[in-house]
């Protein structure tokens, strides 16, 4: 699994998301995604919906994954 991998997955996952993600190892992960569906929401429910886009990957293929999630609001300031 590779950085881009994962972009593509989230940005699938969450219509409208625009998602970075990194990795100096290719194991451990660190993703900032923007996404309007992450309004009103609390972080924890916001990982929530980044890790439902990944599914079994995570834990597996994907070591560790460290998110910021971002609305588009929240993201311009």
């Amino acid at each position: 699994m590779n950085a881009d991998a994962i972009s593509q997955l989230i940005e699938a996952g969450l219509p409208g998301a625009r998602a970075q993600v990194h990795s100096d190892d290719g194991v451990h992960f660190e993703a900032t995604v923007v996404c309007e569906a992450f309004a009103g929401k609390l972080p924890l429910a916001r990982h929530r919906l980044v890790y439902a886009t990944l599914g079994e990957r995570m834990g597996g293929e994907i070591h560790a994954l460290q998110i910021t999630a971002l609305t588009p609001a929240e993201a311009a300031r």
